[in-house]
């Protein structure tokens, strides 16, 4: 019996998505639940699952394509999976024989060899025919490994023999999703593309907030001793109890909702002509994806130790990575923290997350020397940044917060004492 691949509903705005990766390809046998497409949206990233355990037999969608929700994007045959060393369905070989022929390009014939999904985009990729790659795999089949070696012999084999040659037709425009490798002369070559949905939408963001906002950065540097001493002093306490370590960005999620305290205009959104102003703080933490920069969110983040605080940050960065953070924690915030630090840089200005009016960037923490009660000593020292909105957050209020964040940081003890 054959069962429909749909689009699954993925967010109650997203109406659209981008066919990713297909990690079972035509032919592929899957278990229930096993994931056979990647589908990809501009806030997170989902797996599609098997509903059965079957076989693919009908790709409709290609990588970087486009689809509606609750649109077929594939066919799935149960039961084929339990069929062992039964013939493959005439549906199924012409399926592969389309398969083989797309992968080939134009003029060239299908080959009869078992050609495996991986090595179906490289070939693709490489812009290779099928027959110009001997196959290793079990059975005959043509791995991944085999078309890699081959255009690295073809590469080599060209730069040997490379000789003046007549002007070539110009490319064909490529198709949505496939990446193109175009060749500009010599060894210089240019990969060509397509943007995934996460990247266009923070590519909007950044334009809007560019567009939309006054945009203005302010910026202080913090002493970090008092920080770092008290790290020192609780860590492995810290850990053996709570099973993460103690990091900075607890500290300056707690320095930063003290200080929004302070300053509620930081908190606040710019609605149409109204001011909100709230009295929730729901922190963002920018943190680095597979896909790309994603700000999950610490929801009433005023009720959070700093253990919960540390852990849901680490899972945060552990998920970016994998891809797999919901809609919902991407989802609002009214404050974002962003750590360039951790990838070096120095000062920065970031841009802010509309509709919110202010963004705390972090930077790099350096030894420099400073003047301490008229002597010059050496500290750790970081820069920090504060970008706001000038159309609700005066000159004034954002050098306040600031300072309330200098404070904070240098004398930890303000944060349980409130004072």
């Amino acid at each position: 019996m054959n069962v429909e691949l749909r689009v699954p509903a993925v967010g109650e705005s997203i109406t659209e998505v981008q066919i990713g990766d297909w990690l079972k390809g035509v032919g592929a046998t899957v278990k229930a639940d096993e994931a056979v497409v990647v589908i990809e949206t501009d806030k997170v990233t989902v797996e599609l699952p098997a509903p059965a355990e079957g076989r693919v037999t009908r790709v409709l969608k290609q990588k970087g394509e486009r689809a509606q929700v609750g649109e077929v994007i594939g066919w799935l045959e149960t039961g084929a999976a339990s069929a062992s060393g039964k013939s493959e369905s005439v549906a199924q070989k012409g399926e592969a024989k389309k398969a083989d022929a797309a992968a080939s390009p134009a003029g060239d014939k299908p080959s009869d060899t078992r050609i495996m999904p991986a090595a179906k985009r490289a070939l693709h990729d490489a812009g290779l025919a099928a027959s110009a790659v001997t196959p290793t795999g079990p059975g005959g089949r043509m791995l991944k490994e085999d078309v890699e070696r081959a255009a690295a012999a073809r590469t080599v084999a060209g730069g040997a023999s490379a000789a003046p040659s007549a002007p070539q037709p110009a490319p064909k425009s490529p198709s949505a999703g496939a990446p193109t490798r175009t060749a500009t002369g010599g060894a210089r070559e240019e990969d060509v593309v397509p943007m995934t949905p996460m990247r266009k939408r923070i590519a909007e963001r950044l334009v809007e907030a560019q567009s939309t906002a006054a945009i203005l950065t302010t910026f202080n540097e913090i002493d970090m001793s008092a920080v770092m001493e008290l790290r020192k002093q609780h860590q492995e306490r810290f850990v053996e109890k709570h099973g993460v370590k103690l990091g900075f960005m607890s500290f300056f999620v707690k320095s930063a909702i003290d200080a929004l305290k302070e300053v509620p205009q930081v908190n606040a959104e710019i609605r149409g002509d109204a001011i909100v102003y709230r009295n929730y703080f729901d922190i963002g933490v920018a943190v680095g994806g597979g896909k790309g920069l994603v700000v999950p969110i610490l929801r009433n983040a005023e009720r959070m130790s700093f253990a919960e605080t540390e852990l849901a940050i680490a899972s945060f960065g552990q998920r970016a990575k994998e891809n797999k953070l919901t809609l919902d924690e991407l989802t609002g915030g009214t404050f974002t923290i962003s750590n360039g630090g951790i990838y070096g840089s120095l000062l920065s200005t970031p841009i802010l997350n509309p509709p919110q009016s202010g963004i705390l960037g972090l930077h790099a923490i350096q030894d420099r020397p400073v003047a301490r009660n008229g002597q010059v000593v050496i500290r750790p020292m970081m820069y920090v940044a504060l970008s706001y909105d000038h159309r609700l957050v005066d000159g004034r209020e954002a050098v306040t917060f600031l300072k309330r964040i200098k404070e904070c940081m240098e004398e930890p003890a303000r944060l349980l004492l409130e004072i």
